[in-house]
């Protein structure tokens, strides 16, 4: 029991709401740090004019998951002008899980830990395993730079589309803007292959008479013999 009030009281101080222990500690610390944490959100969801009566005695069912601390309180508070003892560290924790971790967990029915393998240690081959808080500052860093990621994805994969709409190309992106030209550019090459087309057929017809003139000088020379 000291050990889990031990490791229960690290996981709360600890600044990125994680330890790293073995697996079976891990999961004899799961169910207990849950818990109290449900003191701490049945707290924040009191109701009624007894509100301040029930809080306190569900801050102190939480007591009892921690070590009691603050042992030098009495000594140092019954001299007149001496420092009072800090607070330790069960005492800071048990402040945090009533003012933080019962606000962010208000209305989370359950679920409060996870539990993630690391692999096997070396030496004594113990299996270790990292048991966190949900909704930890690494956590909420993590997803908020993954939105940034995908904002700054769906703008980027938006750019090709705008151009090709805009220029009216039959592909976007730079080959569009490289092979865009003007409707006068398109019109007057348009006028360039219907005189090229002229030309041919003309052509064309000139070769067409010169074989019917040495046609009609054959025949001559024939009505001549």
């Amino acid at each position: 029991m000291s050990m889990l009030r031990n490791m229960a009281t690290s996981l709360i101080n600890a600044n990125d709401e994680r330890i790293i222990t073995t697996l079976p500690k891990a999961k004899e610390l799961r169910p207990f740090v849950e818990r109290v944490i449900t003191l701490s959100r049945r707290a924040r969801s009191l109701e009624g004019e007894d509100t301040v009566a029930r809080s306190l005695h569900l801050r102190r069912q939480a007591a009892t998951f921690f070590h009691a601390g603050n042992r030098q309180q009495a000594p140092s508070a019954g001299k007149r002008g001496a420092p009072r003892a800090p607070r330790t560290a069960g005492v800071a924790a048990l402040k945090r899980l009533f003012d933080e971790l019962g606000e962010r967990y208000k209305d989370r029915p359950g679920g409060y830990t996870r539990i993630i393998k690391l692999g096997r240690r070396d030496g004594d081959n113990a299996e270790l395993a990292i048991i966190e808080l949900v909704g930890n500052p690494n956590e909420v860093a993590a997803s908020s730079s993954k939105a940034k990621s995908a904002v700054s994805g769906k703008k980027k994969t938006a750019k090709p589309s705008e151009t090709k709409a805009a220029s009216g190309g039959r592909r976007g992106g730079k080959k569009a803007d490289s092979t865009f030209e003007k409707e006068e550019t398109t019109r007057a090459r348009g006028k360039g292959e219907a005189t090229l087309g002229e030309t041919k057929d003309a052509d064309k017809a000139g070769s067409g008479g010169s074989q019917s003139k040495k046609t009609e000088s054959t025949a001559a020379e024939k009505d001549t013999d």
